[in-house]
């Protein structure tokens, strides 16, 4: 028999009771609060009031556009009206190919293969199971560790796990059960700092010692994000790409949290001008309507898994290419390069950096950075979440911190009173924790 819930309070106390929030506890939950609708840049609350919230977060980078756009809704639609799913395996559909070949035009120009997978942590797998793959048909079967930058986070399944910082909080309780990876010293020097070259050196030396055993290197280009927020000079990316091309390894590069346009280039690699072997993307593909990722890799590494013993790669996730999912991203993709986003996101980076430079002055914040569209605020301690929470509700925003990082990324569509908003919520935020 269906529940039927008679008002908000009824199906609220039953998420609280139920219902399992990421990175929190079931029994002493922190506070949520309840949704009733989206509409462009903001999050109207099911209270009386209807709070409407300014979302600083693009519902974890993935709603450019903003929420309800007519162009997706209409996309959804059109691609219900004919199939909202058909398996994959055995079967090709529109939706597919015409997504695919956006990918394929709109990444570097060695990217022609698409793997369509149902979420970013998915493709991160299916890209490691790939590089695995690739050595074992070249008959290097002791070829499967990945080096890997400390301070990065690939997702939460275990392969993933295994690639993401093995130290910030997140993963460590698994540590005893995850794979062993080469990690190096975090990026040392950062986007608007003179290079160093010095920088790769424990990349340089961690090949020498591990050289036979790696398969690859995977890292998130330019910005790392849940790891730390922290964006890294474009030579440091530039100079793994040499490294990779000399050992003959596979550069995997995650734009999961950067591409589409988030860092002020379409894909965060081309700011050191750099095609990896593998690019895993997902998080905005749909413009934040489903989920939906990709992993898309070159001639070299569809040449050596079709010529080995095993040419079929071992991977089918059952939603693989979902139509509504494909059709939805095609219409993303659409609405995106037909915008002026490089200006709107230009525009986003010079207010975030006007308003919150402001801020590196204050007792409580340890440091202050911006790029593209993205704005941080590193705290000396962490940040209590739930009283955050309280007063950027209180102030009209939606701002989800984490650990000692307040950090923004609002969809490209926010105007400049609003980015006043989310700024002063965090000024606030900061002033109560001083007192």
């Amino acid at each position: 028999m269906p529940i039927n819930f008679e008002n908000t309070q009824d199906w609220h106390n039953f998420d609280r009771n139920h219902l399992w929030h990421p990175y929190t506890s079931m029994r002493d939950a922190l506070p949520t609060y309840p949704v009733k609708r989206a509409d462009g840049v903001r999050i109207t609350l099911a209270d009386e009031q209807e709070t409407e919230l300014v979302d600083g977060m693009s519902s974890w980078w993935t709603a450019i556009h903003g929420y309800n756009h007519p162009q997706l809704n209409a996309a959804a639609a059109q691609q219900l009206s004919k199939m909202s799913h058909v398996m994959f395996g055995g079967f090709a559909h529109e939706p597919a190919s015409k997504l695919g070949a956006q990918l394929v035009e709109l990444t570097p120009d060695d990217l022609q293969y698409v793997f369509f997978a149902d979420s970013g942590s998915v493709s991160v797998e299916v890209a490691l199971k790939m590089a695995i793959q690739f050595w074992h048909a070249k008959g290097e079967t002791e070829r499967s560790l990945f080096l890997t930058p400390r301070g990065g986070y690939h997702g939460d399944p275990f392969a993933c796990m295994s690639v993401s910082d093995p130290d910030n909080g997140m993963h460590h309780l698994f540590s005893s059960v995850l794979k062993k990876q080469v990690f190096v010293e975090r990026p040392s020097v950062e986007y608007h700092e003179p290079w160093d070259v010095s920088a790769l050196d424990d990349i340089e030396q961690n090949v020498a010692e591990h050289r036979s055993q790696l398969a690859g290197v995977i890292c998130e280009p330019i910005l790392q994000g849940t790891g730390g927020m922290r964006f890294y000079h474009p030579e440091y990316l530039r100079g793994i790409r040499s490294i990779c091309d000399r050992e003959g390894l596979l550069l995997i590069v995650d734009e999961i949290a950067t591409g589409f346009g988030r860092t002020g280039k379409l894909f965060a690699c081309e700011h050191a001008e750099v095609t990896p072997d593998i690019m895993c993307v997902g998080k905005a593909l749909t413009g934040g309507m489903m989920t939906l990722a990709a992993t898309l890799t070159t001639d070299k590494v569809v040449d050596v898994i079709d010529a080995g013993s095993n040419p079929t790669f071992m991977h089918g996730p059952t939603f693989m290419a979902n139509p509504l999912a494909c059709a939805v991203a095609s219409a993303s993709i659409d609405l995106l390069v037909a915008s002026d986003w490089p200006t709107e996101v230009k525009r986003i980076e010079q207010k975030l950096h006007d308003g919150l430079s402001g801020l590196v002055n204050h007792p409580e914040v340890f440091d202050v950075r911006v790029l593209g569209a993205v704005g941080v605020v590193e705290t000396n301690e962490a940040v209590d979440l739930e009283d955050a929470q309280r007063i950027f509700v209180d102030s009209g925003v939606w701002i989800r911190p984490f650990g000692r990082l307040i950090y923004i990324m609002p969809p490209y569509v926010i105007s400049n009173d609003d980015i006043d908003l989310l700024v002063n919520a965090i000024k606030r935020v900061l002033d109560e924790a001083a007192r």
